[in-house]
Order: C-alpha cells, then structure tokens, then sequence
C-alpha cells in the first residue's frame, strides 16, 4: 500500500461535509451495456441469440457455435459517435465532450468432426464508454467527467444433444477499469477543487445458452450472462483550495445479470426473422461505496431499474452468398430522476439499423450502420448537491455508429 499524502490548511470536517454532502456522490460513466458485438448481428437490431449461427454466438448464445463447423475467426470494431446535449434550468446549453469511441470484439470457434462438441473463446466489451461535461453546466458538483474500460475474456463449451437441442456454458472473467470525476464546491478563481476515484480490478462470472429447433422453420433461443461482482482497488485525488489527498481506495461494484429470449422464424430459407426480448437486471446497482481512510466514505448512489430491450431483425439471403439486413431497437431507459446522472443522461432510445455481408467458402464480412434517437427527456426533482445544483433539465441523445466485422473459416 502507498503512503498517504494530505497537505490541508482547511478544516478536514468541511472537506467530510463537502464529499458527503451530495445524495448522487460521484457517478458512473455511461455505465450502460454494449450490446453492439458483431455487424450481422447489429444490422438486425440485435435479433440474433435465436439465429446465433456465427462465432459471435459467444456472446449472443453459445449454445449458437454447435451449428458451425471446423474451425472459424470473426473479428470487428464498433465505431460510434454520440451526440448528447444538455440545456439547464437557465437556459444554458451545453454536449458531451467526449463523443467519439471504438470498441473491437475477437471470437473464435471450433467444432470437432466426429463428437457433438464445439468450443468457442471470445474477447469483447460489454459494458464502457465515457463522458465529459463542461465545468460551467450547473451541475459540477454532482458529475464533470467519468470513463469505464470493461473487457470480457469467455472461454465456452457447447453440446448438440441432437438435431433439436443444444446447450452451452462458459466462465467471464471481466476487467474493469474506472476514473469518475466531480468538483466539490463552487469554483473559487484562482483555485481549483475536485473529487477523483481511479481503481481498476478483476471479476469472474459465467454464461448460458439454449437453443431449440421444433422445425427447421422455426428457432427459439435463450442468452443468460451472471451478474458479476468486481473490487475495484485503486484512489482518489481530493484537491480544494488549502487543502489535497491522495489516499488508497477500494470500492465493490456490482455489475447487473441479463437474460435474452429469441424466437427466429424462417419461412423460405431466404428470409430470417427473429424477435429478442432482452432483460438487464439493472436494480443490482444501487449504492456503491468508495472507501477512502483516512477520509470519509464517498458514497456513488445509483438506485437503476431494470429495464428491457425489445429487439427486431430481418435478413434477406440472396444469391452467391451475400445478405442484406434491417433492425430496429427500443430500449428502455433505467434512472429514475430522483437519482439522475446526468454522465449517463440515460432516456427511452430507439435504434434502427441497416447493413450487407458476403460469406464465401473461406472469407466473409459484414458493415451495418445503426443511428440511434433519444426523445427529449426533461428531468425534474433530482437530488441536489451540497451548493444546490441538481441534474435537472432536458437530455436529447442522438448516435450514429458503423460496425464491421471480417471472418475465416479455415
């Protein structure tokens, strides 16, 4: 463990008062899950744990990997840009300065020839992003800036039972790293105040698939991921005129459990329909305690609800191997406003999505472009900071993103 360093010529029952002083403490950085992990897949609105039939099944239902053969690799980025902005009670209009991200995702399969038996390992991002908002928003001492850095690694096992059933099963082992950032007070020219909590750690957890196929027109699905637990150890950087600390710190945080159920319907073999109904248990996250000694616990309070994901896809098959896609997401939001956080600015959000691939005997791809609309969301009533500002006000969202996945089967 390091040393503590604190230089103070302010009374450390102030400092307490201003890091206990806010309900919201300090808040997460868009804490909200990824689910865009291959451009097939994202094309179709995420529609795709009751179809699965490419090695990102990993992640939208192992169970999936049991319909491929050999060997295969499929690797990708997702590349968006969110345009989140923000007008406060007076009238002052502000956006995320943080706009831009890339997220790669890695998966790889193989099925033996003579057993029923298929492995798979994947590595992608479930959860991250991040966020930045002006000093001068109204809401500085509630959040200013934050950022989450989550990768999975999922080493999986599927089983074919028979030509109708299929399961799977794998461990997670999850790395997160955060730095969640807000001021303390006022600004005071000539000086600067700030909270900072900097701590990364590793949890384990596992994941789940079924897949059934009644006829060979119709396919039903079932993803399940575990809620997973991860101590963050790390510091926290508390600076305010006449007074700086930098002691070690440690936080539990308590990442949800989500369950996805497919249904894929295939009338001609040109056409693929699915429907996913997508649930993440987001009441897990409730109040997440940062020790800090010598100083005060700062508390991150969050009180999410779970929310649901209602996802459709198409795909149409053509000639020669390639397929276009269409999709169409409508997501929930999960922050009351009594506990708003304006880094997240989480709302209702719908997503439409298009896309093209071409799959040969060896390589394939896959683009989408997926654009993403929040209405308008006025909040009223969060809860204030020691100084009185709030997150109230109204939150527009609007992304624009473009995925591409290549693939080998060897």
């Amino acid at each position: 463990m390091k040393s503590t360093r604190i230089e103070t010529r302010r009374p450390v029952p102030i400092l307490a008062a201003l890091l206990l002083s806010s309900p919201a403490g300090i808040t997460l950085a868009s804490g909200f899950r990824l689910p865009d992990q291959d451009a097939f897949a994202t094309a179709r609105g995420e529609a795709f744990a009751a179809t699965a039939d490419n090695p990102s099944a990993i992640y939208y239902n192992p169970a999936g990997i049991t319909q491929l053969s050999g060997q295969q690799i499929r690797a990708g980025v997702y590349g968006l840009k969110l345009n989140v902005s923000y007008e406060n009670p007076q009238g002052g209009q502000f956006n995320n300065e943080k706009d831009l991200h890339a997220v790669p995702q890695l998966f790889y399969t193989y099925s033996a020839e003579k057993l029923p038996v298929s492995f798979g390992f994947g590595v992608y991002s479930p959860y991250g992003l991040s966020s930045e908002w002006s000093e001068d928003s109204g809401f500085r001492t509630i959040a200013t800036q934050g950022r989450l850095t989550y990768f999975t690694a999922n080493p999986v096992v599927a089983w074919k039972i028979n030509e109708e059933w299929s399961i799977a099963g794998g461990m997670t082992i999850n790395y997160a790293d955060t730095d969640l950032q807000r001021g303390l007070a006022a600004p005071v020219p000539g000086y600067g105040d700030n909270f900072q909590f900097d701590g990364n750690g590793v949890g384990l957890g596992f994941n789940a698939g079924l897949l059934w196929k009644p006829i060979p027109q119709l396919q039903f699905g079932i993803n399940y991921r575990s809620a997973t637990t991860v101590d963050l150890t790390g510091s926290t950087d508390v600076t305010a005129p006449d007074f700086s600390a930098n002691p070690d710190a440690w936080a539990e945080f308590k990442f949800p459990q989500n369950i996805v159920f497919g249904v894929s319907w295939r009338p001609t073999s040109a056409w693929n329909l699915e429907f996913n109904l997508d649930w993440t248990d987001w009441n897990r996250l409730n109040t997440v305690t940062i020790h800090q000694p010598p100083l005060p616990d700062a508390n991150l309070v969050l009180n999410w609800q779970s929310s649901f994901y209602y996802e459709f896809g198409v795909t149409r098959y053509l000639a020669n191997g390639w397929s276009v896609s269409g999709g169409y997401i409508f997501n929930e939001n999960s922050v009351p406003d009594s506990d708003y956080q304006p880094l997240v600015a989480d709302e209702n959000r719908h997503f439409m999505s298009v896309g093209f691939g071409y799959q040969g005997s060896h390589f394939g791809f896959d683009l989408a472009y997926q654009f993403g609309y929040g209405p308008s969301r006025t909040v009223v009533g969060s809860a204030p900071s020691a100084i009185g500002q709030t997150a109230d006000g109204t939150y527009k969202f609007v992304s624009n993103a473009i995925l591409a996945t290549f693939g080998w089967r060897f």
